[in-house]
């Protein structure tokens, strides 16, 4: 008796060895990704360039990007000069699945008219995400994920 419980609790400790072992490889694994969401905010209705436009759609400097989750911000970043703007995520405490789900969006909550005056001041800019691809950065995997076309809403 005293044997067959000695080998079961042996038997039990090397089963959670064998599960620590495996989280800790997937937590390691998951350290080695990244997720990178990127874009272009243009000065316009659909935060677009204006394809054959007269005059070249100016970029939006400056407007408050955000990744919403549930309606949780779970990131935020401004853009740059060019209307770039970029936010890289830790894959352990935001899942790319989730991420590409309807749920998910990124919004520019920052007025059009702050860039053109002549452009609504309520409303936002919102699109679902895309994944476009994958790049190897040394030992790290980037998902790169963009917006995929701006839609303005709540005006």
């Amino acid at each position: 008796m005293y044997m067959a419980m000695g080998g079961l609790k042996c038997v039990a400790f090397l089963v959670m060895v064998a599960s620590a072992s495996q989280l800790a490889e997937a937590q390691v694994l998951g350290l080695l990704n990244l997720i990178n969401i990127s874009g272009l905010v243009s000065c316009s209705l659909n935060g677009n360039i204006i394809p054959n436009a007269a005059t070249p759609t100016p970029p939006f400097p400056n407007a408050l990007v955000e990744v919403s989750c549930g309606g949780n911000v779970i990131s935020s970043a401004l853009t740059n000069g060019a209307g770039v703007f970029n936010m890289v995520l830790n894959p352990l405490q935001f899942l790319l699945n989730n991420l590409l789900s309807s749920n998910c969006n990124v919004r520019v909550v920052t007025p059009l008219s702050n860039c053109n005056a002549t452009l609504p001041s309520t409303g936002i800019l919102q699109s679902p995400l895309q994944l476009i691809g994958t790049t190897a950065q040394g030992l790290f995997s980037v998902f790169n994920l963009v917006p995929v076309t701006f839609r303005l809403i709540g005006i």
